[in-house]
């Protein structure tokens, strides 16, 4: 009896079906495709060295036998990370439940309404709480927010200073991230202890704690008039949680919040993945970085959600750019804004009041035994005076299963949160020598520093507290969107295939979800093998020699890889080295990426067949030759195309003394066949989000970890919390980033093993081959590459067609939602196009469902060419049609409702229905609403 391999289960297409789509493409076999597809100088003919793939059972023994290496110790360490109870129908439904973590972007906003509706509870709960006009849509953690803020500062202020004030009572990861992010950008970060000294007489930006990594509470009003005295801007990192009891950052004319929402329900995850947050007074919403969602109408004109202000975007401004941030952190943002909801102001309150009972408890019982508690008022931490002890008392508490943070020899650090107990307390006193007899302390807020305004008082917020209405409110939600637990998401770029339950289901172990990131080593054991696993397999993988994890989104893994290349030539004696070139067909994040590590970047242009232009790469590269840096490229191409001359590329930057980076945003299309750091490239980043399984979430989680040949080993991403050796810039707040989710791609690589792994690439190019052979007659395939083949994707030229009938690229894309699909990629990387990527996970019935939809879609083009269908009024300008629309009394259309309804080869009885009309973004731009719209909002 033979073992089930995972990876049958992963690859959609069984022998019989891969036989006929390479008869269909026209090859004898997977590999004979392969060898005709990528070019002979860069193929890999080897086997990858990786253990023998594991079968589910026998992953999860594994993983099993890893977490039990993990300590789950009570953590009152704070500094930002605070344990929290998830509530279990939040749990099983948001964070377990495909319907919300394999959703993708919400691009397509008419089938994205549950997530949207989501994420602008989101930002509802955050500027109530902040006491701010709008906020993001999420961020990728406290730090990086922190650090955006201050680049927001530094656009929207008036001050010609370059330097940016961090008081010295911040998270101190949060400053190791802002001296990173500031260098490069010729800011200078000076921490300054706000306690004793005074601001600097010029400042463009102020950053402040609130409250304090000490755990102080201080009234930062005269502060924040003193900046805006002399034109710098204010920016509070905030507790959320503390924001019920104390008074609103906006309420003292703030300027930016920034922070996490990490302890609104969001394991602590051993340092992520959290939502962050940045939040912004009025004026300044259209320099926010990140998405924002934004309330608009439908062609019905009722009330729409969609991704408001897109052309502040990395995508839209490419080297404009001011953040390079893509997505962000959806799914934790989704759990957070669910905790608001579950909890509603009453509830959240009365956990802030237990926290801070908790806290104002604990130092009670440490000054009765003769402790010295630092003066001031406190939220949920206390710092306590042990001179020469410290270490002793720390020690004591860890021998006794509480883990408390260590500020120096003569300080301690203790953090209370929604999980501490009498028992946790008992433990603590203990640990520091003391035995008081303590209850409850009960201790008002100074009237100077409470709250003073009201928050969360949208109905959305006061009627789901019971888990029934919890339940079904979820459930609604997730009715409205559509992700991949309905149909295939055939996104070019973006590689949304299986994201295996096997996959995700340690994620939500105890072990692994709640360890705090600060954490003694021999707690983390487990975790730090798991990790060095995986680093190492992506090693293998790629080529490279070594790898970081510490990046928590491909935009953050651009940025990483950029900043060794700086470091690496500035180590060098080189630091004239600024440019990097960019081919015209990449991504934005590139773009914005290299000016965010301080480069001038360069276009070079691309010819006919969508490939790097050599003739204009020679001109650049022989016109920048003494200043060049580096090159991005994405391969095989962001146009679908495995270009031949990517290795000449590579010697010719080499030669000109640049280093080569290589986007491993389609790495799907290599695995197993060609390793860039074999082919020439120097780093690349890998989105773990897509060729590895860790799923969008609707636009987040992700990981993008940096890959780097030996000599930029030494410039990856430092430790936060550690010592800053020369050239590693901490990238993110921990020092792992979101290790929470590293379960996800250690699994998949476990299970698939090199030969599942080959497998994988070689179905995922063939699946894309076999949509292109099958359409290429309907719409012309716009680039390809050896003998006509393309790589894991292919683009659709619908242009020509746009022309000779009006029919645009929307249309078609909303006329998919009818089918029952998610459009693919519109517009990226030309204009008027489709791009297309089936994937591997997709099987045959799934593809032909999609190339006869398509096909089907041509012909009612076609009848609107013919002027059967006026080009105004014809199902495709009309789409997608919702079940209200096609049910209503009046049917003024003429075609029938049938065909709006039920398009060819649709099942009637397990149809989609997008919940709105087609949505009007520009409606939504010129009357900008980011949070939830009071009832009467829309009534004329």
């Amino acid at each position: 009896m033979t073992v089930e391999q995972f990876a049958d289960r992963h690859i959609g297409p069984g022998p019989d079906d891969e036989r006929r789509m390479v008869e269909a493409v026209g090859y004898g076999s997977i590999d004979e495709l392969m060898d005709a597809a990528i070019p002979e100088v860069i193929r890999w003919h080897g086997t990858l060295d990786l253990p023998a793939p594991a079968t589910e059972r026998e992953a999860i023994a594994e993983l099993r036998a890893l977490a039990s290496r993990n300590t789950v110790a009570v953590s009152m360490i704070g500094l930002g990370y605070h344990g929290t109870e998830t509530p279990a129908v939040i749990r099983r439904n948001v964070l377990e439940n495909p319907a919300w973590y394999t959703a993708y972007t919400p691009y397509q906003p008419e089938i994205s309404q549950g997530r949207l509706e989501a994420l602008l509870n989101f930002q509802t709960m955050v500027t109530d709480l902040t006491g701010l006009a709008t906020a993001n849509a999420s961020m990728l953690d406290e730090a990086t927010a922190a650090a955006e803020a201050m680049t927001l500062a530094r656009r929207a202020s008036k001050s010609r200073s370059t330097v940016y004030v961090v008081d010295a009572d911040a998270l101190p990861q949060t400053v190791a991230v802002l001296c990173g992010r500031a260098e490069p950008l010729g800011i200078e970060v000076r921490v300054v202890d706000l306690a004793v000294e005074e601001l600097p007489a010029e400042f463009f930006g102020l950053h402040l704690q609130y409250p304090g990594a000490s755990g102080l509470v201080r009234d930062h009003a005269p502060l924040v008039a003193a900046a805006h005295a002399v034109g710098a801007l204010v920016t509070v990192a905030a507790d959320l949680l503390a924001l019920t009891l104390l008074r609103a950052p906006g309420r003292i004319g703030v300027d930016i919040a920034a922070g996490t929402t990490q302890r609104f329900g969001v394991p602590m995850g051993f340092g992520g993945p959290h939502a962050g947050y940045l939040a912004v007074r009025a004026g300044l919403e259209r320099m926010l970085p990140g998405r924002l969602v934004g309330v608009s109408r439908d062609a019905a004109g009722e009330p729409a959600y969609r991704l408001a202000l897109q052309t502040r975007e990395q995508h839209i401004r490419r080297e404009k750019a001011t953040s390079n941030i893509c997505t962000a952190q959806v799914l934790l943002a989704v759990m957070a804004g669910m905790y608001a909801v579950y909890h509603g102001p009453d509830g959240l309150r009365r956990i802030a009041d237990r926290t801070r009972g908790m806290a104002l408890r604990l130092a009670a019982g440490l000054r009765a035994g003769g402790v010295e508690v630092a003066d001031g008022v406190f939220f949920d931490t206390v710092t306590a005076a042990v001179p020469g002890r410290a270490r002793q008392v720390v020690a004591a508490a860890r021998e006794r299963g509480v883990n408390l943070r260590l500020v120096d020899a003569d300080r301690v650090g203790v953090s209370c949160d929604e999980t501490t107990t009498g028992e946790h307390l008992a433990v603590v006193w203990e640990a520091f020598g003391v035995d008081p007899v303590v209850g409850d302390v009960q201790e008002a807020v100074p009237a100077g520093l409470a709250r003073d305004t009201g928050f969360l008082t949208h109905p959305v917020f006061r009627s789901h507290h019971s888990e029934t209405a919890m339940l079904r409110y979820l459930r609604r939600l997730a009715d409205f969107d559509y992700a991949l637990d309905r149909g295939m998401i055939p996104l070019g770029s973006c590689t949304m295939k299986l994201n295996a339950t096997t996959e995700m289901e340690p994620v939500t172990w105890p072990e692994f979800a709640h360890l705090h990131p600060f954490a003694p080593p021999e707690q983390t054991a487990g975790y730090r093998e798991l990790i060095g696993q995986l680093e190492g397999w992506l090693a293998e993988v790629t080529g490279y020699d070594a790898v970081s994890v510490q990046p928590n989104a491909g935009s953050q893994g651009e940025l990483a890889g950029l900043l060794a290349i700086r470091a690496y030539h500035r180590d060098r004696g080189e630091a004239h080295r600024d440019v990097c070139l960019i081919p015209s067909s990449a991504h934005g994040t590139n773009a914005a990426s290299a000016v965010m590590a301080g480069m001038r970047v360069v276009v070079v242009g691309c010819d006919a067949d969508g490939n790097v232009d050599p003739v204009d790469l020679d001109a650049k590269i022989d016109k920048h030759r003494d200043a060049l840096a580096a090159i991005m490229v994405t391969y095989p191409s962001t146009h679908g195309v495995y270009e031949a001359g990517i290795a000449s590329l590579c010697a010719k930057v080499h030669d000109a003394g640049g280093q080569v980076y290589v986007d491993g945003a389609n790495l799907n299309a290599l695995v197993g066949f060609a390793k860039p750091g074999r082919f020439g490239a120097d780093v690349s980043h890998l989105n773990l989000h897509k060729t590895f399984c860790i799923p969008h979430g609707g636009g987040g989680p992700g990981v993008g970890p940096v890959a780097v040949r030996e000599h930029l080993a030494p410039y990856l991403p430092g430790d936060p919390t550690g010592e800053r050796t020369a050239g590693s810039a901490a990238i993110a707040a921990a020092r792992y980033g979101s290790a929470g989710i590293l379960p996800i791609p250690w699994a998949y690589l476990r299970m698939m093993g090199a030969a599942g792994l080959a497998r994988a690439t070689g179905v995922a190019v063939l699946a894309a081959n076999y949509v292109a052979v099958r359409l290429r007659d309907h719409f012309p395939v716009l680039y390809a590459g050896n003998k006509g083949l393309v790589a894991h994707e292919c683009i659709l030229d619908l242009r020509p067609l746009t022309k000779a009938t009006g029919v645009s690229v929307d249309d078609v894309a909303k006329r998919l939602i009818d089918y029952g699909f998610h459009a693919p990629t519109m517009s990226f990387p030309v204009a008027g196009t489709l791009m297309v990527e089936p994937t591997e996970s997709e099987d045959l019935a799934e593809l032909d469902r999609f190339c006869d939809a398509m096909i089907a879609i041509r012909a009612e083009i076609d009848k609107v060419a013919s002027g059967e269908w006026p080009a105004g009024d014809n199902p495709l300008s009309n789409a997608p049609h919702t079940a209200a629309m096609v049910s209503g009394d009046e049917w003024p259309h003429p075609y029938p409702r049938s065909v709006g309804a039920y398009p060819a080869g649709v099942d009637r009885v397990g149809k989609y229905w997008p919940p709105v009309r087609r949505v009007d973004g520009a409606y939504g731009d010129r009357n900008l609403m980011c949070s939830c719209p009071a009832p009467e909002a829309f009534q004329d």
